[in-house]
């Protein structure tokens, strides 16, 4: 196997230990010229659909949220207004930038603003070599 095929391989590895299936809906937010674009890539290719931006008004099924300690929005905040358009049962992915990194948010900020946006944190994972991810559902009473 090539190492092209291997990586290929590894990032589809990579949406799928994230929890995305074949098509899905996945809508992205505070996206910028910093963000993964190998991670995109694998989720768009594992869902066979491409990502939809802030401006889509339908409901979807998952959310990226790109979310740096820079941003002016409260946090808590925008995870109500993310939730408001992923479907029961959907997940929001929290990318943070990691330690060391310009925008590193804590783990412990995300857990807190998830806690008090009514979700759940599911796992934390590595996204990719300058990200972190959280991903959180809401509580099955809310589904």
């Amino acid at each position: 196997m090539s190492a092209t095929a291997g990586q290929a391989q590894s990032e589809r590895g990579l949406a799928d230990r994230l929890g995305f299936k074949p098509g899905q809906v996945v809508q992205e937010f505070l996206f910028d010229d910093d963000v993964d674009e190998e991670l995109r890539a694998s989720i768009a290719e594992r869902t066979g659909e491409e990502l939809v931006d802030e401006d889509y008004d339908g409901v979807v099924d998952a959310a990226l949220l790109w979310w740096r300690s820079d941003e002016e929005d409260d946090l808590t905040d925008v995870l109500v207004d993310v939730l408001g358009a992923v479907e029961g049962g959907g997940i929001i992915l929290v990318l943070t930038p990691k330690p060391g990194r310009e925008g590193h948010v804590s783990p412990s900020e995300v857990s807190e603003a998830a806690s008090t946006a009514g979700l759940s944190q599911t796992s934390a994972v590595s996204a990719g070599p300058n990200w972190s991810g959280s991903r959180l559902v809401a509580p099955k009473v809310q589904r």
